[in-house]
């Protein structure tokens, strides 16, 4: 039996001791510390580890990690959002992300170009920028290869850039796959659609992308998922490895509420109902903002790896 103990500040309290000391406090630090074990305990087994995630966390400073994650092999298979895709080529290109305030004046941001997501800003100028960043990469893909699927792509499109902290670029680098079924829903999507009016045999194939989706893994292979946001790349991971058995851990971040009956809000307990996650699988559900609490879990993970000698820092 556990019990609850009070957490103290100490003077040079180190990350591991910090995270280890909430699993004692209570309510989603418990659910914390049981994340960073979970996906500890993914890599330590050899699950082939699927990471998720929405775009806004791209426009946050967590892009940098999630490319250390596929340079640390802790992502083998991503799914994201368009915008997830857009924002990493952007910053890998030296574009700037403000931040400001969740409370700013909305229509003043928009007569002065400045696109909000949260307390962050995405100018306008960056996204013209990307339109003349695209129109050269799609044309030497379109020169090597006619119709492709979403993950190709995203692989052609990682091979062009030149940026260690780029997710794409890491994914490239190190074959990893990653999908997004939503490839139309944003600026890409419409330069895709411009790209195509001037080269109708250029096809991106979505439906070859799923049966790629379902060819990256086996149903006797152990795999995990770190889902972080809802939505359709939550979803399309889970149902990916739904047709393979389903998860033996897995790990939910997410804002949204199980009272909704949403994807967003589900958790790993509902979850396996639909058989997406395994009976007897090590999962966690937290209920948080993701740009705080996943650092906080992952690094705990990341400690824990490093003393036993799993992975070495870089």
């Amino acid at each position: 039996m556990e019990y609850v103990k009070d957490i103290k500040w100490k003077t040079g309290i180190s990350l591991q001791d910090f995270t280890q000391n909430l699993g004692s406090v209570g309510f989603q630090s418990i659910e914390l510390v049981r994340a960073g074990e979970a996906m500890a305990k993914m890599k330590r087994e050899g699950a082939k580890i699927f990471l998720t995630f929405t775009s806004n966390m791209v426009t946050s400073g967590l892009r940098g990690l999630f490319a250390q994650l596929v340079q640390l092999k802790m992502a083998h298979v991503i799914v994201t959002t368009v915008g997830g895709i857009e924002e990493d080529i952007m910053r890998s290109k030296g574009e700037k992300f403000i931040i400001g305030s969740f409370h700013s004046d909305d229509v003043s941001n928009h007569e002065k170009g400045l696109n909000r997501v949260g307390n962050l800003f995405i100018t306008n100028e960056s996204y013209s920028n990307f339109e003349d960043m695209m129109r050269p990469m799609l044309e030497k893909i379109y020169a090597k290869k006619k119709r492709i699927s979403v993950n190709e792509l995203i692989h052609e499109l990682g091979l062009l850039i030149d940026d260690e902290d780029s997710i794409i670029y890491q994914a490239a680098k190190n074959n990893v796959q990653i999908f997004c079924p939503a490839i139309t829903d944003g600026a890409l999507g419409f330069h895709l659609h411009l790209f195509q009016q001037k080269h109708p045999d250029f096809i991106v194939d979505i439906i070859q992308d799923f049966k790629n989706l379902v060819g990256c893994t086996s149903f006797d292979e152990k795999k995990g998922l770190i889902a972080l946001g809802g939505g359709v790349s939550k979803h399309h991971a889970i149902l990916g490895a739904l047709l393979n058995g389903g998860f033996d851990y897995a790990v939910y971040m997410t804002t949204a509420r199980p009272s909704s009956g949403s994807m967003s809000g589900a958790t790993t307990q509902e979850a396996k109902s639909w058989g997406k996650i395994k009976d007897d699988s090590d999962a966690a559900t937290v209920i948080g903002d993701v740009s705080v609490f996943f650092p906080l879990a992952i690094m705990h993970a990341l400690e824990v790896l490093h003393k036993e000698g799993i992975i070495t820092s870089e």
